[in-house]
């Protein structure tokens, strides 16, 4: 889907020239993993996450979200929905690799493979390698490498657009395949609740309640005046994607951002010693994804959460690329001291390193793997 040249969204139409888009998303990818990995696991519910006072639900199995359970949920509150609950802590390093198998046969059909997270992507597969033609097929052929290769299952959108392929993926989980043909998408997202919408997320979708705005349609019936008075920068992307348009191209090889890891303690970190004990171990986390990705930068960020919630960022940019482990270290831990002795105690504590110059795998952290796992 090529970029149009206007300023109207009134105008816009999607190309002649339709894409072949398809997005395939793990289905509970971490919960999965270890329902597969430990057989006593299996048919019962389970969480990833910590089950401290303040531990958090990275990802919970489908037998876990038949009583309510999510990811990002507190584990406290999780626990009180599913008094059988199995908490097990995540194992980030098989996710990962699990995902780098899934991603190697993502390749093997198109080289337009554009990463969401560890466990979703999308695929251009206008052009595919294999002179296959149809997307729907090819998204059956996937499916079934992966439960082969890797005994987990995955679920499908097919479409003529990114925005149109996601929600698709979603509408037969877990285990499935949905397919919107050309001609459908605008009829298919007028029946779609706000909630579905990818990028609408809890408040924006109860302040479109508030207006009145329930469905796809009934952003579709709003003019592009109410939607800027109302959703700002948003209004043009909601105009769209209402109608079933995304002009969107599948990007491979998107330069990440930054690498980092933050952690939440189930008890506050009060003293200097115990917190350059704790930054020593998130040093040793991020530094090896670092490694991992042969990224290069050049900020340091270290990230404070005081028992408050107040949030407090300190960081450092050199004229060069933070020359190897011991550097990375020894500087976050020099920010750390420019902050002590802490006005108040940490609850959260996190490092990151960004202004990135090197050629690490594309695709940010997904928001499980991002979710704040307290350290017991």
């Amino acid at each position: 889907m090529g970029a149009m040249e206007t300023t109207d969204p009134d105008e816009v139409r999607e190309p002649m020239g339709l894409r072949k888009i398809i997005h395939v998303d793990m289905d509970a990818f971490y919960a999965s993993v270890e329902q597969r990995d430990d057989p006593a696991l299996r048919g019962r519910p389970v969480a990833v996450g910590g089950d401290g006072l303040r531990g958090v639900v990275a990802a919970a199995s489908y037998e876990a979200r038949r009583f309510g359970v999510r990811s990002a949920m507190a584990s406290a509150k999780a626990r009180r929905l599913c008094a059988e609950l199995v908490f097990v802590r995540p194992r980030f390093a098989v996710y990962r690799e699990v995902s780098r198998q899934i991603r190697a046969i993502f390749r093997e059909y198109t080289p337009h493979v554009e990463p969401l997270s560890l466990d979703e992507a999308y695929l251009d597969v206008t052009e595919d390698l294999k002179g296959i033609g149809s997307a729907t097929r090819i998204a059956e052929l996937i499916r079934a490498r992966i439960k082969a290769e890797t005994g987990l299952t995955a679920s499908a959108g097919v479409s003529y657009n990114k925005f149109l392929a996601k929600i698709a993926s979603d509408q037969n989980k877990p285990d499935g395949l949905c397919l919107i043909r050309p001609g459908e998408g605008a009829r298919f997202v007028a029946q779609l609740p706000v909630r579905r919408f990818h990028g609408i997320g809890p408040k924006g979708a109860e302040k479109m309640e508030r207006l009145g705005i329930h469905t796809g349609a009934d952003i579709a019936a709003k003019d592009l005046h109410f939607l800027r008075q109302h959703f700002g920068s948003q209004a043009e992307y909601l105009y769209r994607v209402a109608r079933g348009i995304d002009l969107r191209r599948v990007s491979a090889d998107r330069p990440r951002k930054s690498v980092g890891a933050e952690r939440t303690y189930d008890h506050d970190i009060s003293t200097g010693p115990a917190m350059h004990e704790a930054l020593d171990r998130i040093v040793a986390i991020v530094w090896g994804d670092i490694e991992r990705l042969g990224a290069k930068g050049r900020t340091i960020t270290l990230k404070l959460r005081y028992s408050d919630f107040t949030l407090k960022t300190h960081a450092r940019s050199l004229a060069q690329v933070v020359n190897g482990r011991a550097e990375f270290a020894a500087i976050g831990h020099a920010l750390l001291d420019e902050l002590l002795p802490l006005p108040q105690p940490v609850r959260l504590l996190g490092l990151t390193l960004s202004s990135l110059e090197g050629d690490g795998p594309a695709g940010p952290v997904s928001p499980r793997e991002a979710a704040q796992l307290s350290l017991l």
